[in-house]
């Protein structure tokens, strides 16, 4: 699966707030994931997260990864 940093991803389940997109802000063998509705972030093992993912909208543009 193709994933990159600030790709906007659908998830099959809804996050407590009502929304089913996440932004992706980190990649690896795990994910960070930002709730696009409530700002909540997660991280989650690679395998769950692609289990997980129903549909992947690419970001036309690069993003810069943040510092820590």
């Amino acid at each position: 699966m193709d994933i990159r940093l600030g790709d906007i991803v659908r998830m099959k389940k809804p996050h407590p707030c009502g929304s089913f997109e996440w932004k992706i802000e980190r990649v690896g063998m795990d994910f960070r994931l930002c709730c696009m509705g409530c700002g909540h972030k997660v991280m989650i093992p690679r395998r769950q997260a692609e289990k997980n993912i129903r549909e992947v909208r690419h970001s036309d543009v690069p993003v810069v990864p943040e510092e820590d």
